[in-house]
């Protein structure tokens, strides 16, 4: 089998080692031998819908979301959901994750459009008010209720509509909004949130369902192979531990 996967704006959206969350999807396939293919896209770049299995959006500040807002809107974003639509799976992490929605509404100038693929809007209260940043642990239920770890850093408050359901509960930290307690959005194969760290390395079972799911649009069902997760166990505990203090 192989793993096809778009990384877009790597140059633009790529705070808090976000790389490596390819990095981590690269690696857990190819131990399964699992071939494993990464094309870079960035401004300008075409997209084809029917390329690849998996897209890949990290986060950026304001200056470097309205540069890819614009390259959504010149074409790639309905190329994406078009992606999205046939099965593809798309994950976006924090600035990536507001362009995901609706619009990003930041504390100067106007307002960002976003893609549209998650039901959701994020605004920013403006500049006196506090970021949302630290250690984070969630509740997915994707994965029966096992945690996810990261660390959050954003000025936006993200709030779900009904086509949205969070990706978490929050546990330790602050989530899309700081106040309802949710944390990230899904819709399908679609999956953003505010988890740096990288997300990915901490948190394999994560990590494996976004292969499965990717796999599932040109392979059907698959099964993958256990690893031995001992080490990054460790550092998901020690990342809680982070978060909770305990």
């Amino acid at each position: 089998m192989e793993l096809r996967i778009c990384h877009l704006y790597p140059d633009l959206l790529n705070l808090y080692g976000d790389r490596g969350n390819l990095m981590t999807l690269a690696a857990r396939a190819r131990r399964r031998e699992i071939r494993v293919e990464i094309e870079e896209c960035r401004l300008g770049d075409p997209l084809r819908p029917d390329a690849h299995d998996l897209y890949f959006i990290g986060g950026g500040e304001d200056r470097q979301q309205r540069l890819a807002s614009d390259d959504l809107r010149g074409g790639k974003g309905a190329i994406l959901k078009e992606a999205a639509g046939r099965g593809a799976v798309v994950l976006a992490v924090c600035g990536g994750y507001q362009l995901l929605g609706h619009y990003y509404r930041p504390s100067e100038g106007e307002d960002l459009p976003g893609v549209g693929l998650l039901d959701l809007t994020t605004h920013h209260p403006g500049p006196t008010a506090p970021r949302l940043i630290g250690n984070i642990v969630i509740r997915c239920p994707l994965l029966g209720g096992a945690t996810l770890v990261g660390f959050e850093n954003h000025g936006g408050r993200t709030r779900l509509g009904s086509g949205a359901r969070p990706l978490g509960e929050v546990v330790s930290g602050f989530g899309n909004n700081g106040s309802d307690h949710t944390e990230g959005a899904v819709a399908g194969d679609v999956y953003g949130t505010y988890l740096h760290g990288p997300l990915l390395p901490k948190n394999p079972r994560f990590a494996d369902h976004l292969i499965a799911a990717a796999l599932r649009l040109r392979y059907g069902e698959v099964s993958l192979q256990p690893l031995d997760d001992a080490l990054e166990a460790r550092a998901h505990a020690a990342a809680i531990a982070r978060a909770t203090g305990r």
